[in-house]
């Protein structure tokens, strides 16, 4: 669940070169032989972000619709360079970390398919008490920073509106992997983190905490995160495979919605580790059961105003080379 930004411009080197995999027609059977090889890469291990997936995993869905769905972990660089090379059609990304990839002279050829969910539940988590429940109350304390241009803008533009003052802040490397231990040990004062996973961890191990979210301080941090993308070639050649995987798809989101617990055990079946944190489990899937589709009218979509707000942020900030605010998404793969 641990969001990496990744803000260096991607390289593909020789790897646009290489082909999509060879698919079978598209038929809708059971029958392994028979069905069409898709390739999923994650962001990171298995967590709640991808119950959804799981979900249809187990319930034969992508099956029915003639798919052999292969799940494989992200390499170094991420997902975006192995699905706009072809080794895998979809993959899990941010529309942050997508910046980078679609800017430039050379931006890479995918295309964000799906949101998994509705709103950023990202913010700065703290000990209770201490003052940092607001944006500007980060001054004097300890923050763990990636130092990264994104990640810095973002605090000190929503420190600014508050009347905080950045340069005050303290900013300490992040080694964080455990937030709960990080907090309660006091190494650091504050951490940027995903409420959905982070955040309920800290309600689970009893830890009184402080939370502001970015999107409530400006709604121009609303943007999504995380994404399923796609390559281009891909969605050009094969769109009604495209089609069917995003129907499946939608189904186990909209399964995980209406059934947390019980998709949780299927996410948790899948992947046994997560088991050794089940009460987290639980309380995240419960969280995020109303957070994938929300306000929308249905799973997955986009809302155009709001995925070029934030590119036109970057673009105003310096911090994206030519990125066009209305590149990088589409709702036409999404079903009815």
């Amino acid at each position: 669940m641990k969001h990496r930004f990744r803000w260096a411009a991607a390289l593909l080197a020789g790897a646009l070169a290489l082909s999509l995999c060879a698919c079978v027609p598209f038929v809708s059977t059971n029958d392994k032989q028979d069905l069409e090889k898709v390739t999923f890469v994650l962001d990171w291990t298995p967590n709640t972000n991808h119950t959804g997936l799981y979900v249809a995993l187990s319930k034969g869905w992508f099956e029915q619709a003639g798919l052999d769905v292969e799940v494989v972990q992200p390499p170094a660089d991420g997902a975006e360079v192995l699905v706009a090379s072809g080794k895998a059609q979809f993959g899990v990304s941010f529309q942050d970390s997508l910046a980078p990839a679609l800017s430039g002279d050379t931006p890479l050829p995918v295309t964000a398919v799906a949101a998994v969910i509705q709103h950023n539940t990202s913010g700065i988590i703290s000990r209770a008490g201490e003052g940092m429940d607001t944006p500007a109350g980060l001054a004097g304390h300890k923050y763990a920073t990636w130092d990264l241009p994104v990640e810095k803008a973002t605090i000190a533009h929503v420190m600014a509106a508050d009347g905080g003052d950045f340069d005050a802040v303290e900013l300490i490397p992040s080694t964080v992997t455990d937030e709960v231990s990080a907090l309660e040990s006091k190494s650091v004062d504050a951490i940027w983190i995903f409420y959905a996973w982070a955040g309920i961890a800290c309600q689970t191990a009893g830890l009184e905490t402080d939370y502001f979210a970015f999107a409530d301080i400006d709604p121009v941090f609303d943007f999504y995160t995380p994404v399923i993308i796609a390559g281009n070639d891909f969605l050009a050649e094969k769109p009604e495979t495209a089609r069917a995987f995003l129907q499946a798809l939608a189904r186990g989101y909209e399964f995980a919605a209406e059934n947390p617990a019980e998709a949780a055990d299927i996410l948790m079946d899948a992947a046994p580790e997560l088991r050794a944190n089940e009460a987290l489990v639980y309380a995240s899937q419960q969280y995020l059961a109303d957070q994938y589709t929300a306000d929308a009218p249905r799973w997955g979509e986009f809302d155009p105003d709001r995925w070029a707000a934030f590119f036109q942020w970057l673009n105003d900030n310096e911090l994206a080379e030519g990125l066009a605010p209305n590149t990088g998404f589409t709702n036409d793969f999404l079903p009815d």
